[in-house]
């Protein structure tokens, strides 16, 4: 599912109290639609709008600049990295989202590795979770289309309509005034990129390679985003898991500038990621 590997971090807090006033002028327009045009494309190209909602490179991480980057480590071990689609919803709000962001990830590795025939039942279990969290307005003209495009073969078609639901995501979460779950969906997302990441590397290891995924910038950014959960969400044992399993994460990433890293170090991080992965996946 947010860009994850190479973009640099704009919006890297997000005030909570501008945030409420933002919801409530958001409320109040779609209450007075009739006389002011509500459009949420135009808000959404404020810098201004965008920081202080929350809607940065991680939330709502370009499809396509991952998977550049992600091409440029080497080529993808598919056969290591596939995964059967979960076909079935959690009850758990928070267990769903964290399932749609990996879902999400295996869409881009299924078009980046162009398996098409793997598609199919990605894009169905992605419209089943996107429905679960009440933002399948958008993700099912997504997932139809993906499943024509991959049926006619259309590498490029399918590259582009991933790509553009970056933008429906953005919408959904000023539409849906939830931006807890769209944060929650890119770190389901990061963490299965970052372990099909890692794969890569394994595959032709450098130090230099790792040093462009492993950011510690961004496992910071996640488990802040943790912290300014409900109490009661914070209390879940998914999510208290997923962030002790971060904290460690982010210990093996952060590491001084002159200090290369190894392979063993990669194995280690790796392990952790799929840890994460696994965690979200079988979630209940």
């Amino acid at each position: 599912m947010m860009q994850l590997f190479s973009s640099r971090v704009r919006g890297f807090r997000a005030s909570r109290v501008v945030c409420a006033g933002l919801l409530a002028g958001l409320m109040t327009a779609g209450a007075h639609a009739q006389d002011a045009e509500y459009s949420t494309d135009e808000m959404l190209e404020d810098d201004h709008f965008r920081e202080e909602f929350g809607i940065n490179d991680f939330t709502t991480p370009s499809i396509k600049l991952i998977f550049d980057d992600l091409g440029n480590l080497g080529p993808i071990p598919y056969g290591d990295l596939k995964r059967d689609a979960r076909d079935k919803v959690s009850r758990d709000r928070v267990a769903v989202a964290l399932n749609l962001g990996t879902l999400i990830a295996d869409g881009f590795l299924i078009v980046q590795a162009e398996r098409l025939k793997d598609i199919e039942p990605v894009g169905k279990a992605i419209l089943k979770h996107a429905e679960a969290l009440g933002t399948g307005r958008h993700i099912k003209r997504h997932s139809r289309s993906l499943l024509e495009y991959s049926a006619l073969g259309q590498t490029d078609k399918l590259r582009t309509e991933l790509e553009s639901t970056q933008r429906d995501v953005e919408k959904e979460m000023v539409d849906l005034r939830d931006v807890d779950i769209a944060h929650l969906i890119s770190l389901g997302g990061w963490a299965r990129a970052f372990e099909i990441g890692c794969a890569v590397i394994n595959k032709d290891f450098s130090s230099d390679k790792v040093r462009m995924i492993a950011r510690a910038d961004i496992t910071s950014y996640f488990q802040a985003q943790l912290e300014t959960l409900h109490p009661k969400i914070q209390e879940r044992e998914l999510v208290k898991q997923v962030n002790e399993a971060l904290v460690q994460l982010h210990a093996m990433i952060d590491m001084p500038e002159e200090r290369e890293f190894t392979k063993a170090d990669l194995a280690a991080m790796s392990a952790k990621a799929k840890e994460v992965s696994d965690l979200i996946t079988n979630a209940r």
